[in-house]
């Protein structure tokens, strides 16, 4: 299946596109005003230890502490134990981490004392020794071979570890020698620099998105990467020739009138992607709610009703689903915990050839997930590494207006409140008159259905109520004035 990759460029941000036979599956978006952290290595200082969860919080220079679980502290496997995290650090004290996830709502960047440099062939392990092969080459024969061939190209003085990568099926022993090199030199640099800067300083960063794409996206069926900026073809062009030159003659510049994403067609699919609804071609649709705590997926049959056996229905919908479903998850980089309502379907064979359907479409999925199958409600339980922000987190914010809740108050539980808290009102102060400034829809209402319930009010206080209609205010913004 070929595969297209469309880099945007704009001085604010990159946006990156992976098309398979034309259409949409990932989107990457970084923006130089938030750049992502996952990768960068941090000289830390260790500003509190809770032993209550086994936990620290650890100063690295960004605006909220970074955190760090006893789990991700690397020790020795020769010497490893199990003693608690205040055993093993001290408040104040500093040491080399990197971080493995992104700050993510209220929470700071996850951190790891565990170090791993990914170069294009290679991933580096510099605290390790052992050499390691990608789980997605199969064959056990091939596997073996090449531990054999880094074994054999590694320096004499080389105390760390390597994981050879997926791509580097069909590398050249100086493309792993050149890895290599670029790999031990990068480490070199990070320990220079912990020896020498205080704490908290920055030792290391990740490479930019357009770089990763060269070093982490590309893939044998991968046939061309578009770019739309002259300069950074220019760049990524210099970039490529000395890191990654197999990837050079991928190199296009695209230079046409109509925008690269216009053409085919990625800002509509940008725009669906944040919707909540997902309409399928047979008529179906999905609901996705995304929270705090999870991402809950709902399959419905909509308008679909094309098969003469309602069974034969739904149990197409749940397979053109379970196909969308893993689309969708990668487009929107959602993680975390996700629940996805199937269609009940009564037959055990439909359950399975579902279940199969979803595996096979999540299996083009680089990011590592597990699916848990079918639970007694019927539900499938599945979750997905959350590395950084989904999609709809770095476009979009909570509405001002609901508050995120995705619904309001009506106007009339807007102007019963504002009855109550006139009555609260007049019995703390003694104003001459009360003036209730809001929305149209409420100050409407007042006026009509229940004008009776505010002259009531104004008897029983004692005073007069006036109304004043503000356009500009929320339908649940309001104000009430003393006069």
């Amino acid at each position: 299946m070929s595969e297209e990759i469309l880099l945007n460029f704009t001085p604010q941000e990159t946006r990156v596109a992976v098309l398979h036979q034309g259409v949409v599956q990932e989107l990457h978006i970084e923006r130089l005003a938030s750049r992502g952290l996952v990768g960068n290595v941090y000289l830390g200082r260790i500003a509190r230890i809770l032993p209550g969860m086994q936990s620290a919080f650890v100063e690295i220079g960004l605006e909220r502490t970074a955190f760090l679980h006893v789990a991700d502290i690397w020790q020795p496997r020769e010497t490893a134990d199990d003693r608690p995290i205040e055993k093993i650090l001290a408040e104040g004290q500093s040491l080399v981490v990197q971080v493995i996830k992104d700050p993510l709502g209220s929470k700071g960047a996850r951190l790891s004392t565990q170090i791993s440099i990914a170069g294009r062939m290679l991933v580096y392990l510099p605290q390790e020794k052992h050499i390691g092969v990608s789980q997605r080459i199969e064959a056990g024969a091939e596997r073996e071979v090449l531990r054999e061939r880094i074994a054999r190209l590694l320096p004499a003085d080389e105390k760390g570890g390597f994981i050879v990568r997926t791509m580097a099926e069909n590398a050249s022993d100086e493309e792993f020698i050149t890895d290599i090199a670029y790999l031990r030199k990068i480490w070199a640099d990070i320990r220079d620099k912990a020896s020498t800067l205080a704490a908290p300083s920055e030792l290391y960063r990740e490479l930019l998105l357009s770089q990763r794409v060269l070093r982490d996206f590309v893939k044998p069926d991968t046939t061309r990467i578009v770019i739309d900026s002259r300069e950074n073809f220019h760049k990524l062009k210099v970039f490529a020739a000395e890191y990654t030159p197999a990837v050079q003659p991928l190199l296009e510049h695209y230079t046409g009138q109509r925008p690269l994403f216009d053409l085919h067609g990625v800002e509509e699919e940008i725009q669906r992607a944040l919707a909540r609804r997902v309409e399928l071609k047979s008529g179906g649709y999905l609901i996705m709610d995304q929270t705090e705590a999870m991402t809950t997926i709902d399959v419905n049959t909509g308008g679909f009703v094309g098969l003469r056996n309602f069974d034969d229905t739904i149990f197409k919908t749940n397979l053109e689903a379970a196909v969308t479903i893993a689309r969708q998850l990668r487009l929107r980089n959602l993680g975390g915990i996700i629940i996805v309502d199937f269609i009940d379907m009564d037959s055990a064979d439909h359950k399975k050839a579902v279940l199969e359907e979803f595996n096979k479409a999540l299996a083009s999925d680089y990011t590592r997930l597990t699916v848990n199958g079918f639970t007694q409600l019927g539900l499938v339980e599945m979750t997905r590494k959350r590395t950084r922000e989904s999609l709809a987190h770095v476009l979009c914010e909570p509405c001002p207006t609901c508050d995120g809740r995705g619904e309001v108050k009506t106007a009339r539980t807007v102007a019963y409140e504002i009855l109550r808290e006139l009555l609260r009102e007049a019995r703390q102060f003694n104003a001459r008159e009360y003036r209730i400034l809001a929305g149209p829809a409420v100050v409407d209402l007042f006026l009509d259905e229940e004008s009776q319930s505010l002259a009531m009010l104004s008897d029983f206080i004692g005073k007069s109520i006036s109304l004043q209609s503000e356009a500009s205010y929320s339908p649940e913004q309001y104000d009430i004035v003393l006069m």
